[in-house]
């Protein structure tokens, strides 16, 4: 069933208190306040190294005839609905991770290029999860990667559930559809994983992977994701502090027979780590 966002003025107040809404506080007036963001304010917001554009998404834009994500390789022209939560999330992420996003364009492009604009390949399947619903994880313990692959959702949130508060286990929420799920609180949210093994800063992470996808080396089937069941972090969902939680809830669901991922991406500090 397709998600349709509350209202703009009756989401509840608790949702943006609680992950991930809670880790983009920079853009709390844009999420909180009565009158949704002017398309000048997106603009306004842009880094300097961002020469892409947001324009309202109107009929005389699209009448250029170019397909979304050419439009922005060629003309630099993000099509933005106004007033509208799902883009207003996209926007976001652009302003934050402007290399992911630039990375993502410039393969789903070349794919055009290669399919037309009305079939889709196994990258872009691949790609679009995780525009829409990604995470990139950042584990120090490779245990917890044992866990998470096995699915044993009550080890790797209940019974390692420190392990998601002291540091041996960061993300960061890169799906705008996943931001916009998040205004209802208790939903249960999973995201499409990339996972980075090491013990380097979540910023290095994010570029490693902004880097890979890229050059092509991720992302080339949708397979290579990880399914996480965000509801079960702490502090991600007002019913996981109970244990029951982490054996019942809809979001955990079994490996599926034959069901196999590929070895994470490894970024280290200094070499000696690595061993």
């Amino acid at each position: 069933m397709r998600y349709i966002a509350p209202q703009r003025g009756t989401v509840d107040p608790a949702a943006f208190s609680r992950w991930p809404l809670s880790g983009w506080r920079e853009y709390a007036a844009w999420l909180e306040s009565e009158s949704w963001p002017l398309i000048a304010q997106l603009n306004a917001a842009r880094p300097v190294d961002m020469a892409e554009r947001f324009e309202a998404q109107t009929p005389s834009l699209l009448g250029d005839g170019l397909h979304y994500e050419q439009r922005i390789a060629q003309r630099g022209v993000i099509a933005t609905r106004e007033a509208n939560w799902h883009d207003l999330f996209n926007a976001m992420v652009w302003l934050r991770h402007g290399a992911l996003k630039r990375a993502l364009n410039a393969q789903q492009v070349a794919e055009i290029g290669h399919m037309g604009p009305r079939e889709r390949s196994r990258p872009q399947y691949a790609m679009t999860h995780f525009d829409e619903a990604g995470v990139i994880v950042m584990l120090r313990d490779h245990a917890l990667l044992e866990l998470w692959d096995a699915h044993d959702w009550h080890g790797l949130f209940w019974r390692q559930r420190e392990a998601w508060l002291d540091g041996r286990a960061r993300l960061e929420v890169f799906g705008h559809a996943l931001l916009e799920h998040a205004l209802t609180p208790d939903k249960l949210l999973v995201g499409k994983a990339l996972v980075v093994v090491g013990d380097a800063p979540l910023d290095h992470a994010v570029a490693h992977c902004a880097r890979a996808i890229g050059a092509g080396q991720l992302l080339r089937d949708p397979l290579e994701l990880r399914p996480l069941p965000l509801s079960g972090l702490p502090g991600w969902h007002p019913a996981n502090g109970c244990e029951d939680f982490h054996r019942e809830a809809a979001c955990y669901q079994p490996r599926r027979a034959g069901r196999s991922y590929p070895q994470p991406l490894q970024i280290w500090k200094t070499l000696e780590e690595r061993h």
